[in-house]
This record gives C-alpha cells, structure tokens and sequence, in this order.
C-alpha cells in the first residue's frame, strides 16, 4: 500500500491521496480576470489525478499584482470572470479547490518573466506605485516603495478580506494566504524588507502581528467550515534575515488560531539569497515545522519522483507534496507515479483506455462532475 496514494484530510475537506497541485502564476489575465487560459490550464490538472488543486496567487487588490497579467478577485468583474472557469471546472472534476489570495507588495508593477521581470517605473503606462512595510525597494537602484501608513495597512487587510467573501460565493473549498516569496506578508516578516519602528516591525513579535491580523480577518470571513492554511518562506537564505527559528513561532502563532495547513518553500525577498537548489531541499523545512508543531505541512520544491514523493510520506516528513514545474512537464504525473508505485488511482471513464498493457489495471472510477 502507498502512502502517497492514502487518504488524507486538511480541516474538514477529505482527499484521495497525498499529491496537489502547487499554485503557478501564470501571468495571462486582462485587468485580473481570469479568461479560456486559466480554464485549460486548471481543467487539465483537475482531471490529473491530483487530489487539491491551487489556483495561482490571487491578487487582493489591483496594485497587490506582481505584473499586468495576475489573477485577481477585488471586484465583480474580476468575481465574475472566475467563476467561469470554475462552472467549466466543476462540470467536469470534484477536485478540491484551493485559492490563494496575495499582495505583491514592493515586488509588484513588475513585467512578466519571460520579459526579463524588471520593475515597471511608476510613470510608464503599465506600472504603479507599490507598498510596503518600509521604502526598501527589492533590488539596488529600483525606486523604493511607499511605506504603508495606518490607512494602507487597513485598506489591504480589508481587501483580503473582501477577497475571502468573493471565494466564498465562488464555492471555493479553502484559502492559502501566501507569506511567502518576497510577497507583501513575507516583507513584513523579515527583519531584511521590515524596519519599521512601529508596533508592526522591530521584535519577532510585532512583524509578525500584520500578516496574523490578516489571517484573523481572512479566518472570520471564510465559512468556519472550510480550511484555511498559508504558505511561508522558511528561510530568506540569508544572514539576519528571516529563518526556521523564526517560521516555527509563527506557526505556533497561527496553530493556536487554528489553521489547517502550513505550504513550506523558501526564498524570495532578496536577489542576494544564496540558494543551492536539489531535489527535496526544502522538505526538511517541513519536517521541522511538522515535528514542532504538529501542525499538517505540504512540502514544495524540485519534488517530481514518484519514490522521492512517497518517501517523504512514509517517512514523516510533510503530510502532502506539491508539484509546480514537474506537473507542467508532466500534466499526468499522478498517473505515473500510481504506476510505478503499484497502485490504482481514480480517473474520468474517457480516459480509461489510456494506459498501455502493463498498466491496464491503473484507473478505478472517478466521481466527477459537480458536487
């Protein structure tokens, strides 16, 4: 018996197995709404074989995106647009889905990567001004962004919120707060991005009170019924910066709120992170974390063999494993990894032909279609 194809439960949301789909930027909306892109691009993961599906980070507001072409659900166009793709989701797949709303803070009015990412100066006709915890842009010669004052501090918060509203009309069936990355939250935890000289920066405990307030206001206005969890950079790879140490009192902070899950990667607040990427390198953040707190963590990052999955698994390491880059390469990896561990997994009955021979016990029937 896998492990990885076991049974596993975030809150109250029960899954086929251990495996989701990571939230990927995709960088293809029009003013934040979601368009045929979006509903290809999920469609083909729900029927992966995946048991939780992220939709990509979701900006809370328009000046909370990364670049021109982010998802977004701030207002009934953006509300609108989304539930298109997820009517066409639904009529085909019951996968479990996650939405992860955002705020790019000081890494936003930027131009997508395959344009090179750099910044877009305020005055140029696709850029803004961005925010952040304090005026220290994201690399040597950008021009800072603004610090937030009180009335910032409230806006965003109350635009997260007004987001978990809208995923809550939309059927959603959990919310991820991303904190991760160099992302607004992330800013306000690292003493790198964070010198405010407020109640919001300075100690461990008052940079973190902004991203838990968030969290509260987020927790209070999604139905108490459907998990909430976050994602966080464990580490900035950097000296002085946020570290592991610090990730586990924050995820005490938020167990004792009680959320569900912790999604672990690292990196992102500065171009000067001294990273060296290998497959699993971040699993061990999770198992940290887990191990003190107890808390349910999915682990991230260059996990794309279906050994090396269950491995983490069975050995206690995360409680799920999240694929980004391995499930564009390979939009049927749970396929292949069911076949190479041994197992059954659960498919549509069109696609019941698709294995050859030495798999042809692979599929057992799917429920799918709306719930």
């Amino acid at each position: 018996m896998s492990v990885l194809f076991s049974e596993g439960q975030l809150g109250a949301l029960k899954l086929a197995n251990r495996i989701a789909v990571s939230p990927m930027c995709q960088y293809m909306a029009k003013q934040g709404a979601a368009n045929s892109w979006h509903t290809v691009h999920l469609g083909s993961f729900a029927l992966s074989g995946a048991a939780l599906l992220f939709i990509e980070a979701t900006a809370v507001e328009a000046v909370g995106r990364i670049t021109q072409g982010d998802l977004g659900l701030w207002d009934d166009a953006t509300e609108s647009a989304l539930r298109g793709t997820l009517c066409a989701i639904r009529d085909v797949s019951a996968t479990p889905l996650v939405l992860q709303l955002a705020h790019a803070g000081r890494k936003g009015s930027s131009q997508v990567p395959w344009e090179g990412g750099q910044l877009v100066p305020a005055s140029a006709p696709q850029g803004w001004v961005t925010e952040a915890p304090s005026a220290i842009p994201q690399k040597e010669g950008e021009a800072p962004p603004q610090a937030m004052d009180a009335a910032a501090l409230l806006r965003v918060r109350g635009a997260f919120v007004a987001a978990a509203r809208r995923a809550a009309r939309l059927g959603i069936d959990a919310l991820e707060l991303h904190a991760a990355h160099g992302y607004l939250l992330h800013q306000f935890l690292s003493p790198l991005s964070n010198r405010r000289t407020d109640s919001y920066g300075g100690t461990l405990q008052n940079r973190l009170r902004y991203p838990l307030e968030v969290f509260d206001a987020v927790r209070a206005a999604f139905p108490s019924d459907r998990p909430i969890g976050i994602k966080i950079s464990a580490t900035d790879w950097m000296e002085n910066g946020w570290d592991l140490e610090q990730s586990q009192v924050l995820a005490e902070a938020v167990r004792a709120r009680g959320i569900d899950w912790i999604s672990v990667s690292s990196g992102g607040i500065s171009p000067h992170q001294k990273i060296r990427p290998a497959p699993g390198y971040q699993v061990p953040f999770a198992e940290a974390i887990r191990r003190a707190t107890g808390l349910k963590t999915i682990a991230v990052g260059l996990i794309d063999d279906a050994r090396q999955a269950e491995t983490i698994i069975a050995s206690g390491q995360s409680d799920f494993v999240a694929l980004a880059r391995g499930m564009l390469y390979d939009p049927r990896w749970p396929w292949h990894a069911a076949a190479q561990l041994g197992v059954t997994i659960a498919a549509p009955p069109p696609y019941w032909r698709a294995p050859p021979p030495q798999h042809s016990g692979l599929f057992q029937s799917a429920r799918f279609g709306s719930r």
